[in-house]
């Protein structure tokens, strides 16, 4: 049945152990529209640093860029709860940081929840904006945005200490009032050991079939990159679609095949 309002964080939240979760990325209204039939959560995230504008990681992306592209979703989807990325820098020093920024992002965009990136001091953070009427979307294991730190784009819970800290971080997020937690860049195991300790739902992205839902960044997935993350399975060549249709647009410009007599104007007298 076709929906006519919006999916709210709560109807995600009851989704625990049932029908699985379908969730992909989207930065602009044209894509939003083509996923909203789909989707049950569109995440407007910071990936939009490396896969729109080539940056090499998501830290250089600021709250400019993620209202912009999260105002552009807004408009493009009609019944997906649609879900922003608070960016680096933007949430981590304080609750009232974090309040400041998510509360200007759900005002400017209209978006129904934010996501952060969920170490040890994100707990209280996360209980702070629940409390005050923002819902929270958490992410666990590999955090993009302390790439740094965790020296690169590298699988997590190679270690049991590891392992754990990422299992304390997903129940620490699901009590403190988080609504879904994202389980990024873990091995199965982990993945299932953390769907079956927290009663939010665990969203998977590299992570097991097992865990309440899905997510992917949609033009990974569609195919418009050449190298993708181990994780990724193509569902499209859109790369070697566009390279096709540019490459025919270029030999009739070329050989003045185009515009076509269809594609003119012709005035009466």
């Amino acid at each position: 049945m076709k929906r006519t309002r919006r999916l709210t964080a709560p109807q995600i939240t009851a989704r625990k152990g049932a029908d699985p979760i379908v969730c992909l990325t989207a930065y602009d209204a044209p894509t939003a529209e083509i996923l909203d039939p789909h989707c049950d959560l569109i995440l407007v995230g910071d990936s939009v640093g490396m896969v729109v504008h080539g940056l090499p990681s998501t830290v250089g992306v600021t709250m400019e860029m993620m209202i912009l592209h999260g105002q552009a979703v807004m408009r493009g989807s009609r019944s997906a709860l649609v879900v922003v990325d608070l960016p680096f820098g933007s949430y981590e020093g304080t609750p009232d940081q974090a309040f400041a920024s998510a509360s200007r992002v759900m005002m400017e965009t209209g978006c129904q929840a934010v996501k952060i990136e969920s170490g040890s001091y994100a707990a209280e953070t996360i209980a702070y904006l629940v409390e005050r009427g923002i819902p929270v979307m958490s992410h666990v294991g590999l955090r993009p945005q302390s790439m740094h730190v965790l020296g690169g784009f590298r699988a997590r819970g190679r270690t049991q200490v590891v392992a754990d800290e990422i299992l304390r971080n997903a129940a620490a997020a699901a009590e403190a009032g988080s609504f879904a937690v994202v389980v990024e860049g873990v091995s199965a195991d982990i993945a299932d050991r953390v769907t079956k300790a927290v009663d939010i739902p665990t969203i998977g992205i590299g992570a097991s079939a097992g865990c309440d839902g899905q997510i992917l960044v949609t033009p990974d997935m569609l195919g418009l990159f050449e190298r993708v993350p181990k994780f990724v399975h193509k569902f499209g060549r859109m790369r070697d679609m566009v390279d096709e249709a540019v490459g025919a647009y270029a030999d009739d410009v070329h050989a003045r095949r185009f515009p076509r007599e269809e594609n003119l104007y012709v005035f009466k007298d």
